[in-house]
């Protein structure tokens, strides 16, 4: 039996930027997707903390250092400029597997890496 799991997470990053004008993803600085264990274009779950709003979309590696996290297309309806967010992903795993798993958690300071 496989089942989902947490995979990585980012904890508590600020919207920098909305953009509507845009096909669709988030756009994460290339330093803390390394740090969280996240790659460009894998699917993530994004949870407003300022608003409670939830949705899913895919990632889009952002300039390394620049603290980016940029929300973009009609995801941009459900988060501003300032909001905070956490930011996750899952994987299938075995349910043996996922006993012993322990996901990447990253808690930026300013969406960058301390």
């Amino acid at each position: 039996m496989f089942i989902e799991v947490l995979k990585s997470k980012i904890h508590r990053v600020t919207v920098t930027e909305a953009n509507l004008d845009y096909i669709g993803s988030i756009t994460i600085d290339e330093e803390l997707l390394a740090a969280a264990n996240m790659i460009e274009n894998e699917r993530v779950d994004i949870y407003n903390i300022t608003n409670g709003e939830r949705f899913s979309t895919y990632i889009i590696k952002g300039e390394a250092g620049s603290g980016i996290i940029g929300i973009n297309g009609a995801a941009a309806h459900k988060a501003r400029v300032g909001d905070l967010l956490i930011i996750a992903s899952y994987a299938s795993m075995d349910f043996e597997e996922a006993k012993n798993w322990h996901p990447t958690v990253i808690f930026p300071k300013d969406n960058h890496l301390r």
